[in-house]
């Protein structure tokens, strides 16, 4: 599994020969609308946390390009369905076996609702079981009990957790989501967008690192394999 870093909480999985981009937000980034090309993104499928501008705003310019399938809550697919776009509707606790492996809807505390201020359904995260590696995606959310089930059902080879603070977790309540979890290899997102979530990076990974943890912060088109 590769996954590729496109700046804010945006992701691209590489996943048995499958691309599954994850909250396309990159022409309204300014940290990333100058480096990557949105009409050069390839997905096969797009996975929607919630509805909110930063998480979406590429989303259906880079479905319609592609013929791609997005996979989000009941709400935002039928958003995207409404617009011709081909979509798989999910809800919190259910998962579904797709060609690339298994997606889990879970719970996530945030808001959700598109620019125009409709409604965008409940806030999600996923986890995804892919070329025997499973990776949980926490989108927006503050630090929440819920998360002490995942690791009840499975096994995680890595946590994607925000960390920018005042929309979501912080560095702290990060590193107590990873105990949650029950995992110690922690890539950051949702920070250094905008001034509300600017970080210090030295300060960040000492913290995790304090923890017996690896907090990793990639620069914008940088990938890991997992």
């Amino acid at each position: 599994m590769k996954i590729t870093f496109f700046g804010h909480n945006t992701l691209l999985l590489e996943i048995n020969n499958t691309n599954v981009l994850i909250d396309p937000f990159v022409s309204g980034n300014p940290l990333s609308k100058d480096s990557i090309d949105v009409n050069s993104i390839k997905a096969d499928y797009i996975l929607l946390t919630h509805a909110h501008q930063d998480h979406v705003l590429d989303a259906e310019v880079i479905a319609k390009n592609n013929g791609a399938i997005i996979v989000s809550n009941y709400e935002i697919a039928t958003h995207y369905q409404n617009k011709g776009i081909e979509v798989h509707p999910m809800n919190h606790g259910g998962s579904w076996g797709f060609e690339f492996g298994k997606v889990k809807y879970v719970n996530a505390i945030h808001t959700s609702s598109f620019a125009d201020g409709t409604y965008g359904g409940q806030p999600g995260g996923f986890v995804i079981e892919g070329e025997h590696k499973t990776v949980y995606i926490a989108g927006d959310t503050a630090l929440t009990m819920d998360m002490k089930l995942i690791p009840m059902t499975t096994k995680l080879d890595l946590a994607i957790l925000p960390i920018g603070d005042n929309f979501t977790m912080g560095i702290d309540d990060a590193i107590l989501a990873s105990d949650f979890v029950e995992c110690d290899k922690i890539l950051g997102v949702h920070y250094d967008t905008f001034g509300y979530i600017e970080i210090d990076h030295t300060e960040a990974k000492r913290k995790f690192f304090e923890k017996g943890k690896d907090l990793m912060l990639l620069e914008i088109g940088k990938s890991i394999d997992l």
